[in-house]
């Protein structure tokens, strides 16, 4: 208020020009001096707050700088997005371009063997034809090879000393690793052992590579150069795997022995590469003494001259039968196929290609069907068999409740389908049920017990009955061929049952619920059930079964509770009329007596809000009437006896107190409202607790009919001292 008009004005005018600056342009050029790297927010301030005429300006300013914050947080967002998807797009191109240098690298190792066994072929007919030539180029290729017998005998003799002097430095390798003309120590040397999981040192071994297998010994602590039986493999079903480097961990590689797997450290790169050298050769050169011991083996053999016979007329005879028992005795090993099976299935198991290995020995199968059972058909086999072993292991593994049980019942089908074709269908069936048998049960076990029992009855019932369905459909679509596993669903089906009745019954049960909440969870359970009968499967009659004692239970101790509310009402009975005080309240009692059967109440009600008749018979009345109509939701065959004695025992409770009452009255007045009182209870109660009951079961109850009658005989003779028992 105290400024002159001039210095308002210029003011004004200055506040103007930096509006105009900050307009169109001046977005720009703020961000340019915010970007700038000398900018000093202290001074930026102190300056707007010189320039600025009031808060209205200041005010405008933060909104620009907050309109550029928000505008530079878009493009943030945009940059992040797109580089994002950059990112993703440039992994994806790796994982291809890895995955072609894989297939790339294959493609060349295959080409490598076949054209080392191209050459090698070439070599041998080369050797055939000139055996002269064979033995120089053997002779230059290998110093070691022998070219004469007593060069060979030389040669043998000091294999065999090599080998006993491995035996000596070994303990527990003797018996395991027998000495035979054919073995030989081709190589050896000291390693360090890591854990595969978490790459943590173990221990330092000796490994001795030999001709056929591969020993792994363990230094003894106290005794220099002396070792310890750890391990010994096969070369058959042995895999090496170079592992990259990953600073600390280098010079590594691993051995995969189905299946089990075992990472090895050399001291350097050169040492680790020639083991890995070393060890394909020796697998290679191991392979193709099998196979060329194999074809010698399938070469036929000359049969022996039968002595000349002085019949004429078998000649004929035996000519013919000569061609097709040499063709019989030759059965060709040599496929490619057939000689790489081994370790193909062996390939296969490792990249848990299950149906490829089930195909391969169905084609291995059907290929030797209907051929003679020679010895390296013999040989083969037990090759085969010993894969076909490691292959069931696996699957078996796979079905194992240790797995994850998630997926449902479809994430066992890959397992069971290949055990089955595999000749296993009873085990598989065993280990599918195990499977199933223990997801049910984590199932039940996840349920939270949270809110109203009934609440829980619905989860608890919704999974179980959802599990025992799915696990039923996928059974039959897995064992649709073999009917005889059927059983086995049965009785698996029935000890799951088992188990659910068990964590109903601790529910429902055990916590000592009302009758009506363990009827309406029954009847939860009833209806589940029969959601199997869409796969032609009813449990009904177990469920039943396996809750009968339970429900028994439950049955007799509410008619305890019914005896001694009504022997306590009993005690306090002064046969008066009930005053309801109220219309409202004499309408509702009219209600609940419709509810329970007696449709001729109103001739019981008097004027205004009485009722002519007992508060005891009354509240007798609606608890009997309610347990009947809750037992009757429990009822099975098994339960009939149990049901109709306790109403029998509550009946004769109400009874025999009316008929004590109308025997020791004296006043006529009281007399013979317990006269009215006993005509409601025998004319009116009885007949509706026969009609509900033979309603709900069926049948009519005699043991009622015999009651009512009793009762009838009673009034006929009310001064009588009998009493009904």
């Amino acid at each position: 208020a105290g400024r002159a008009p001039g210095s308002g004005a210029a003011g004004g005018a200055a506040a103007m020009a930096m509006a105009l600056s900050l307009g169109e342009g001046g977005g720009s050029r703020l961000r340019r001096q915010l970007e700038s790297g000398g900018f000093a927010a202290g001074e930026y301030v102190k300056q707007l707050s010189q320039q600025s005429d009031g808060d209205r300006d200041l005010q405008e300013h933060r909104q620009r700088i907050q309109a550029l914050s928000e505008e530079t947080a878009q493009s943030l967002k945009r940059n992040v997005y797109q580089n994002y998807r950059q990112f993703i797009e440039t992994a994806r191109e790796i994982s291809y371009l890895e995955s072609e240098m894989y297939q790339l690298s294959h493609i060349l190792t295959e080409q490598k063997g076949i054209m080392e066994a191209v050459t090698q072929a070439l070599l041998l007919q080369a050797d055939r034809d000139d055996p002269a030539l064979g033995a120089r180029r053997a002779a230059a290729a290998d110093p070691f090879l022998p070219l004469s017998a007593k060069e060979a005998a030389a040669s043998e003799e000091g294999r065999q000393r090599t080998l006993t002097t491995l035996l000596e430095k070994v303990e527990g390798c003797r018996d395991l690793l027998p000495e035979s003309p054919g073995k030989y120590l081709v190589y050896n040397g000291d390693l360090v052992e890591y854990d595969a999981d978490h790459m943590a040192q173990i221990q330092r071994v000796h490994a001795f590579l030999m001709n056929d297998c591969l020993l792994v010994a363990t230094a003894l602590p106290n005794r220099r150069g002396a070792y310890r039986y750890d391990a010994l493999y096969p070369l058959d079903g042995l895999a090496v795997v170079n592992v990259k480097d990953n600073p600390p961990m280098k010079d590594m590689f691993k051995l995969l022995m189905f299946p089990e797997s075992r990472i090895f450290q050399a001291e350097n790169a050169k040492i680790k590469k020639e083991w890995l050298e070393v060890l394909e050769e020796t697998k290679r050169n191991r392979a193709l003494s099998e196979k060329r011991r194999l074809e010698q083996e399938a070469l036929p053999r000359p049969a022996p001259t039968p002595p000349e016979s002085t019949n004429p007329f078998e000649e004929d005879e035996e000519e013919e039968e000569e061609e097709p028992s040499a063709e019989e005795e030759v059965v060709d090993l040599s496929l490619e196929w057939i000689q790489e099976l081994p370790e193909d299935l062996d390939v296969c198991i490792a990249q848990r290609d299950f149906e490829g290995a089930v195909d391969l020995l169905d084609k291995l199968n059907e290929y030797l069907g209907d051929k003679p059972v020679s010895q390296p058909v013999k040989e083969l086999r037990l090759k085969v068999d010993e894969r076909v072993r490691q292959l069931t292991d696996v699957l078996v593994f796979e079905l194992s409740p240790d797995r994850s049980l998630r997926g449902g019942p479809r994430a066992t089908r890959r397992a069971v389908s290949q055990l089955i074709r595999l000749g296993q269908s009873t085990k598989a069936c065993e280990l599918f049920l195990k499977n199933r048998a223990a997801a049910v049960q984590t199932a039940i076990r996840q349920l939270r017990i949270e809110g109203a029992t009934l609440l829980y009855i619905h989860k608890l019932c919704h999974v179980f009955f959802t599990s025992l369905l799915e696990t039923a459909r996928e059974f039959e679509t897995d064992f649709a061929g073999n009917n005889g596993c059927y059983s086995a669903f049965v009785v698996w089906a029935r000890s799951s049952m088992k188990m659910f009745v068990d964590a109903f019954s601790k529910q429902v049960f055990d916590s000592k619920e009302s009758l009506s909440t363990a009827a309406e969870c029954v009847k939860v359970a009833k209806e589940h059930c029969k959601q199997l009968s869409e796969i032609g499967l009813d449990l009904t009659f177990i469920i039943h079964a396996l809750l009968v004692k339970d429900i028994k239970g439950a049955l007799q101790s509410y008619k305890d509770i019914i005896i001694e509310a009504t022997k306590h009402r009993n005690s306090e009975e002064m046969w008066r009329r009930m005053n309801l005080m109220t219309p409202e309240a004499l309408g509702k009692l009219r209600e609940e007596m419709r509810g329970c059967g007696v449709g001729n109440f109103d001739q019981y009600t008097g004027d205004d809000c009485w009722v002519n008749l007992s508060y005891t018979v009354v509240a007798f009345t609606k608890q009997t009437m309610a347990f009947l109509e809750e037992a009757l939701k429990l009822y099975f065959p098994e339960l009939h006896m149990v049901l109709l004695e306790s109403l029998v025992e509550i009946i004769l409770v109400a009874v025999q107190h009316v008929d004590y009452s109308l025997r020791c009255e004296q006043d006529p007045e009281k007399k013979a409202f317990i006269r009215q009182n006993a005509s409601f209870l025998y004319e009116t109660v009885l007949p509706v607790v026969e009609k509900r009951f033979e309603e709900g079961v069926g049948k009519p109850a005699k043991q009622l009919q015999d009651l009512r009658n009793a009762s009838r005989l009673m009034r006929v003779n009310p001064e009588s001292t009998t009493s009904v028992v």
